[in-house]
Parts: C-alpha cells; sequence; structure tokens
C-alpha cells in the first residue's frame, strides 16, 4: 500500500500541491461530504462556481489525491478522496527530505489564511455562539511552558479534537465547522545587551 494510499502527503511536491488554498478547501470538504462528492455539491459548499474548481481537481487527480469517476447511468463526473475508504488525509513531515520545509512553510501560510478567512465570515453571522457550552467561535494564541507529559496530553487532545471535527455529516452532525492550529516549540530568545 502507497503513502498516498495510507492517506499519507509527505512528497514535497503533494504538500506544494496543496499550498493553494482553493485546493486544501476541495480536499477539507470532500472528506467532511463522505469522501466523495460531483463538482456541484461542492461548488455548492463552497460557493464557488463549478468551472473554477475543475482545474483544481483536475491538478489533484494528476497528483494522485483525488480520484475521478463517472455516474454509471448519468455519466456525471464525481471526484473521490484516492486514500483507502475511511482513510482520511494527512501531513507526515519529513523536514529532512530537500524542498519539504519550503513546502510546508507554504501549506501553513495558506492554511491559516483560511482560519482568518472562516473566522472572519463567523464573526458577521446573526447569533453565532461565542460562549457557553456550544460556543461556535473561537480564536487564542497561548504561549507557556510544557513538560513532556503535558505536550502528550496536548498532543492526543489535538488528535481527539481534529477526529472530531473530521468527521462527515450525518443526521446528528448538522453544523458545519472549521479548526486549524499550530503547535510550535519556541526557542527562548537570549537577553539584548544594553549599548552601554
Amino acid at each position: 500500500m502507497d503513502a498516498k494510499t495510507r492517506g499519507e502527503i509527505s512528497a514535497p511536491e503533494d504538500i506544494a500541491l496543496l499550498a493553494s488554498g482553493v485546493r486544501q478547501e476541495l480536499v477539507d470538504t470532500l472528506a467532511a461530504m463522505g469522501g466523495e462528492a460531483s463538482v456541484g455539491e461542492l461548488a455548492n459548499e463552497l460557493g464557488r462556481p463549478m468551472d473554477g474548481l475543475y482545474y483544481h481537481l483536475e491538478l489533484l487527480r494528476k497528483g494522485g489525491m483525488v480520484k475521478e469517476n463517472k455516474h454509471p447511468d448519468s455519466g456525471e463526473r464525481r471526484f473521490r478522496l484516492a486514500g483507502a475508504k475511511g482513510v482520511p488525509l494527512r501531513m507526515v513531515y519529513k523536514p529532512s527530505v530537500p524542498g519539504v520545509s519550503v513546502a510546508l512553510t507554504k501549506f501553513s501560510q495558506q492554511l491559516l489564511h483560511i482560519a482568518a478567512q472562516d473566522f472572519a465570515v463567523a464573526l458577521a453571522l446573526p447569533g453565532v455562539q461565542v460562549s457557553g457550552p456550544r460556543r461556535q467561535l473561537w480564536i487564542s494564541r497561548n504561549k507557556g511552558w510544557v513538560s513532556n507529559a503535558d505536550l502528550e496530553e496536548v498532543n492526543a487532545l489535538l488528535l481527539s479534537l481534529g477526529q472530531l471535527t473530521s468527521q462527515p455529516r450525518s443526521s446528528e452532525r448538522g453544523q458545519l465547522v472549521s479548526l486549524a492550529f499550530s503547535l510550535s516549540p519556541i526557542q527562548p530568545k537570549a537577553k539584548r545587551r544594553q549599548a552601554d
């Protein structure tokens, strides 16, 4: 089973392919729709014209991230994530591989840009919940010191959050949300010496 069948995105060219916000949204939306959708369904979910999505879907197809099928009766073009059924796409970081660090940096910039856009749009939604147990809108940045045990707990919680917010629509799950995060170790900066 190759890396893409296992849902792993690790090659610099694959990461670079997802450095486009539109392609990130297509992959995320396909996953949220159960892994397969027509261009029309994707266009409706994303609020974008269909003709502009074909270009990006074709690049994702050529990159091996999506597969195209035609409905046997209607001939409608449908796209599905290339990984095995039920296996979400996930980044596997290999920063020692040439080109990966540059591609991951561009990918992260676009991901955080999309998150900022989602947040700005959500701020204007009437009735958006900003407090309480069903809060829908958060933005935060924390900086602090953690132990190895703390870091293990942070990673377990982030993994759990990722799984909770990556489920397809069902009768119980009617609220589409976007969750983006960045966890980064920080090297404390040396104190600057004052000029004499």
